[in-house]
């Protein structure tokens, strides 16, 4: 899976054909459709194992007895950390969606609202514990925290200019804090 995703990156999931990833596998078609019934196939496996991924840790965040936000802050990271853990993944994760059939995406986008669902819910937990604002859109928010977090994949670089967990740092505190200095 590991060489397709590479292709998707490198050249587009409609520009890759079957044959650049048998080649590049260095496998034969049959051998691929043995696995994979089409490319489509292949790409939903590839959103599925992300998203899928994304929700176990997610859980593991939701479940820890913590601050709400210092639950969000954990999904900060979790998101961001995955841009270098996993960043060909996330690459075609967030840019070919576009290409799965209309059922297939259908199932991913259900699970990316769960996703923010559960942002939501973190930060309906803060609102009603007193540690976010009361007059906050928690689905409005939950949206933005996956904008700002989620559209890194087009321009971070591991390695960059930024360690990772530098601009989780960045990202969480721009999130709780905003960019207005503190009321003395």
């Amino acid at each position: 899976m590991q060489q397709s995703i590479a292709l998707f990156v490198d050249k587009g999931y409609s520009a890759t054909s079957i044959q650049d990833i048998v080649d590049a596998l260095g496998v034969t078609k049959g051998s691929f459709y043995y696995h994979y019934k089409s490319k489509d196939a292949l790409l939903m496996d590839i959103h599925q194992q992300y998203i899928d991924e994304l929700l176990v840790r997610q859980k593991l965040i939701l479940q820890e007895a913590a601050p709400a936000k210092d639950k969000l802050a954990a999904i900060v990271r979790l998101l961001i950390g995955d841009m270098e853990k996993q960043g060909p993944i996330a690459n075609v994760y967030f840019r070919e969606l576009r290409h799965l059939k209309e059922e297939n995406a259908k199932t991913i986008r259900a699970k990316r609202a769960q996703f923010r669902e559960q942002i939501e819910s973190v930060l309906l937990s803060g609102i009603e514990s007193g540690e976010f604002r009361k007059e906050l859109n928690p689905k409005m928010i939950a949206f933005a925290v996956l904008g700002v977090t989620n559209w890194s994949y087009q321009w971070f670089q591991p390695g960059g200019e930024l360690a990772t967990g530098e601009l989780a740092e960045l990202y969480t505190d721009f999130i709780l804090h905003g960019i207005v200095p503190a009321q003395k």
